[in-house]
Protein backbone atom coordinates (compact mmCIF):
# COMPACT_ATOMS: atom_id res chain seq x y z
CA UNK A 1 0.00 0.00 0.00
CA UNK A 2 2.76 2.30 1.08
CA UNK A 3 4.82 1.76 -1.82
CA UNK A 4 1.12 2.17 -4.68
CA UNK A 5 1.17 5.74 -2.67
CA UNK A 6 4.49 6.62 -3.31
CA UNK A 7 4.56 5.96 -7.23
CA UNK A 8 1.02 7.56 -7.24
CA UNK A 9 2.24 10.83 -5.04
CA UNK A 10 5.42 10.57 -7.43
CA UNK A 11 3.31 10.36 -10.48
CA UNK A 12 1.15 13.41 -9.78
CA UNK A 13 4.77 15.77 -9.58
CA UNK A 14 5.49 14.57 -12.90
CA UNK A 15 2.23 15.31 -14.46
CA UNK A 16 2.72 18.71 -12.79
CA UNK A 17 6.22 19.49 -13.79
CA UNK A 18 5.11 18.17 -17.44
CA UNK A 19 2.02 20.68 -17.07
CA UNK A 20 4.28 24.04 -15.75
CA UNK A 21 6.84 23.38 -19.05
CA UNK A 22 4.24 23.06 -21.29
CA UNK A 23 2.67 26.11 -19.85
CA UNK A 24 6.36 27.79 -19.82
CA UNK A 25 6.94 26.84 -23.56
CA UNK A 26 3.50 28.39 -24.76
CA UNK A 27 4.44 31.57 -23.16
CA UNK A 28 7.48 31.66 -24.90
CA UNK A 29 6.16 31.47 -28.35
CA UNK A 30 3.49 33.55 -27.37
CA UNK A 31 6.42 36.10 -26.76
CA UNK A 32 8.23 35.59 -29.87
CA UNK A 33 5.33 35.87 -31.47
CA UNK A 34 4.37 39.14 -30.07
CA UNK A 35 8.13 40.47 -30.78
CA UNK A 36 8.23 39.43 -34.38
CA UNK A 37 4.84 41.81 -34.49
CA UNK A 38 6.61 44.49 -32.87
CA UNK A 39 9.03 44.23 -35.25
CA UNK A 40 6.83 43.74 -37.83
CA UNK A 41 5.36 47.02 -36.92
CA UNK A 42 8.44 48.90 -36.16
CA UNK A 43 10.08 48.22 -39.68
CA UNK A 44 6.89 49.37 -41.44
CA UNK A 45 7.18 52.78 -39.50
CA UNK A 46 10.93 53.07 -39.83
CA UNK A 47 10.30 54.00 -43.95
CA UNK A 48 9.23 56.95 -42.50
CA UNK A 49 12.19 59.52 -42.27
CA UNK A 50 13.32 60.99 -38.41
CA UNK A 51 11.58 64.03 -37.09
CA UNK A 52 12.75 67.27 -38.46
CA UNK A 53 12.34 69.54 -35.24
CA UNK A 54 13.15 72.55 -36.75
CA UNK A 55 9.61 72.38 -38.68
CA UNK A 56 7.27 71.91 -35.75
CA UNK A 57 9.33 73.70 -33.06
CA UNK A 58 7.37 76.79 -32.79
CA UNK A 59 4.13 75.33 -33.38
CA UNK A 60 1.93 75.61 -30.14
CA UNK A 61 -1.56 74.94 -31.47
CA UNK A 62 -3.04 71.49 -32.28
CA UNK A 63 -4.95 73.40 -35.33
CA UNK A 64 -1.93 74.04 -36.73
CA UNK A 65 -0.07 71.00 -36.13
CA UNK A 66 0.47 68.72 -39.71
CA UNK A 67 1.43 65.73 -38.59
CA UNK A 68 -1.07 62.54 -36.80
CA UNK A 69 -2.21 64.29 -33.77
CA UNK A 70 -3.39 61.91 -30.97
CA UNK A 71 -6.37 63.29 -28.78
CA UNK A 72 -7.05 60.59 -25.87
CA UNK A 73 -10.18 59.93 -24.20
CA UNK A 74 -10.98 56.94 -21.68
CA UNK A 75 -12.17 54.45 -24.34
CA UNK A 76 -10.90 55.62 -27.46
CA UNK A 77 -8.07 57.84 -28.97
CA UNK A 78 -9.14 60.01 -31.85
CA UNK A 79 -6.47 60.19 -34.38
CA UNK A 80 -6.21 63.52 -36.02
CA UNK A 81 -4.37 63.33 -39.65
CA UNK A 82 -4.11 65.91 -42.76
CA UNK A 83 -3.48 64.40 -46.34
CA UNK A 84 -1.25 66.51 -49.08
CA UNK A 85 -3.02 68.40 -51.06
CA UNK A 86 -2.89 66.17 -54.49
CA UNK A 87 -3.17 68.87 -56.77
CA UNK A 88 0.86 69.98 -56.94
CA UNK A 89 0.07 73.85 -58.10
CA UNK A 90 0.43 76.44 -56.03
CA UNK A 91 -2.27 78.27 -57.86
CA UNK A 92 -5.36 78.50 -55.58
CA UNK A 93 -3.61 76.57 -52.73
CA UNK A 94 -5.81 76.80 -49.48
CA UNK A 95 -8.14 79.07 -50.99
CA UNK A 96 -11.60 78.03 -51.79
CA UNK A 97 -11.69 75.73 -53.95
CA UNK A 98 -8.53 73.96 -52.37
CA UNK A 99 -9.24 74.43 -48.32
CA UNK A 100 -6.73 72.93 -46.13
CA UNK A 101 -9.60 71.46 -43.83
CA UNK A 102 -11.19 69.66 -46.78
CA UNK A 103 -7.67 67.24 -46.27
CA UNK A 104 -8.45 67.11 -42.22
CA UNK A 105 -9.82 63.35 -41.24
CA UNK A 106 -10.44 62.40 -37.47
CA UNK A 107 -10.67 58.78 -36.30
CA UNK A 108 -11.31 57.09 -33.24
CA UNK A 109 -9.84 54.03 -32.96
CA UNK A 110 -9.22 51.42 -29.72
CA UNK A 111 -5.52 52.14 -28.45
CA UNK A 112 -5.19 48.92 -29.25
CA UNK A 113 -4.85 49.58 -33.03
CA UNK A 114 -2.69 52.58 -32.46
CA UNK A 115 0.49 50.52 -34.58
CA UNK A 116 -1.95 49.69 -37.49
CA UNK A 117 -3.58 52.71 -37.71
CA UNK A 118 -0.28 54.50 -37.89
CA UNK A 119 1.21 52.25 -40.23
CA UNK A 120 -1.84 52.47 -42.79
CA UNK A 121 -1.07 56.13 -42.92
CA UNK A 122 0.24 57.82 -46.68
CA UNK A 123 3.35 59.21 -46.28
CA UNK A 124 2.54 62.73 -46.78
CA UNK A 125 0.43 62.80 -43.32
CA UNK A 126 3.93 62.53 -41.54
CA UNK A 127 5.15 66.09 -42.84
CA UNK A 128 7.38 66.86 -39.96
CA UNK A 129 9.11 63.15 -40.04
CA UNK A 130 8.42 60.09 -37.81
CA UNK A 131 6.96 62.58 -34.82
CA UNK A 132 3.11 62.43 -33.70
CA UNK A 133 1.50 65.04 -31.05
CA UNK A 134 -0.43 63.71 -27.89
CA UNK A 135 -2.65 65.39 -25.72
CA UNK A 136 -5.58 64.25 -23.25
CA UNK A 137 -8.77 65.01 -24.84
CA UNK A 138 -10.41 68.73 -23.62
CA UNK A 139 -13.78 66.97 -24.01
CA UNK A 140 -13.26 64.03 -21.75
CA UNK A 141 -15.11 63.22 -18.59
CA UNK A 142 -13.92 64.61 -15.74
CA UNK A 143 -14.94 62.01 -13.43
CA UNK A 144 -12.78 59.64 -15.81
CA UNK A 145 -9.15 62.08 -16.02
CA UNK A 146 -7.29 58.78 -14.66
CA UNK A 147 -8.85 56.43 -17.19
CA UNK A 148 -7.49 58.88 -19.71
CA UNK A 149 -4.78 59.41 -18.26
CA UNK A 150 -3.97 55.91 -18.94
CA UNK A 151 -4.78 55.37 -22.44
CA UNK A 152 -2.49 58.18 -22.68
CA UNK A 153 0.34 56.24 -21.07
CA UNK A 154 -0.31 53.22 -22.85
CA UNK A 155 0.09 55.55 -26.16
CA UNK A 156 3.31 56.97 -24.95
CA UNK A 157 4.78 53.62 -24.51
CA UNK A 158 3.17 51.68 -27.45
CA UNK A 159 4.80 55.39 -29.45
CA UNK A 160 7.97 54.45 -28.11
CA UNK A 161 8.40 50.87 -28.45
CA UNK A 162 7.37 52.02 -32.61
CA UNK A 163 10.38 54.29 -32.73
CA UNK A 164 8.21 57.05 -33.33
CA UNK A 165 8.86 60.37 -31.40
CA UNK A 166 6.04 62.13 -29.24
CA UNK A 167 5.39 65.58 -28.36
CA UNK A 168 2.89 65.54 -25.26
CA UNK A 169 0.92 68.77 -25.16
CA UNK A 170 -1.00 70.08 -22.42
CA UNK A 171 -4.61 69.72 -21.90
CA UNK A 172 -5.98 72.74 -22.41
Amino acid sequence: MFLFLSLTACRKQEQAVVGVAHNAVQAEHMAQAAATEQDRERAALAKIPLPTKSLYINIHEPGEWANPFISADSNYLDLRINLVDANTSPIGQGGMLRPEAARRQELQIQPSDLAEALIALPAGAWRYGRVVAIAESPLADKKKRAAVRRNVEAALQKLNNLGVVVEEWPTR
